[in-house]
């Protein structure tokens, strides 16, 4: 079963159950995968789905982060909701450990050496983990492998 069948599956039992938080985000979440075929004239391969579904957990991480600094306890609780159900279409993340081992490979494959050559690095290790790690944090990671 397609990730946007899934989604439409979910869609009906949310509607069933009355559960209006999450019929509301999972809506979203096919509108958004709609756009994008539409976009492309093609239907949506799973892989394509997932970036799409990757988007938008990071739109909510963004947010979360944001609500938090100015202190809207409400909206973070509605975001990080909203980012629990997106999370279940998404592969599962790489723990830091399993991270870290990947990242010292793309080091070791790029022959980069210094914190400025981050970008060949990325470049090796972002096709491997592609929504299986938030780029945020594998950035971090990297800056911090590469300082030492």
């Amino acid at each position: 079963m397609s990730i946007l069948e899934t989604i439409d599956k979910q869609i009906k039992e949310a509607l069933k159950a009355g559960e209006k938080d999450k019929l509301t985000t999972l809506r979203g979440l096919k509108s958004d995968l709609k756009y994008r075929q539409i976009e492309q004239k093609d239907p949506l391969t799973d892989a394509q789905a997932i970036e799409v579904l990757s988007s938008c957990a990071k739109k909510r991480r963004e947010s979360i982060e944001q609500y938090e600094k100015g202190g809207r306890d409400d909206l973070v609780q509605k975001e990080k909701a909203e980012l629990e159900i997106i999370n279940a279409f998404l592969p599962q993340q790489l723990d830091e450990a399993e991270l870290r081992r990947l990242i010292n490979e793309a080091i070791e494959e790029s022959g980069a050496d210094s914190p400025q050559k981050i970008g060949l690095v990325m470049k090796v290790l972002m096709p491997k983990i592609k929504g299986k790690a938030d780029g945020k944090f594998v950035n971090k990671l990297v800056s911090e492998i590469l300082a030492k």
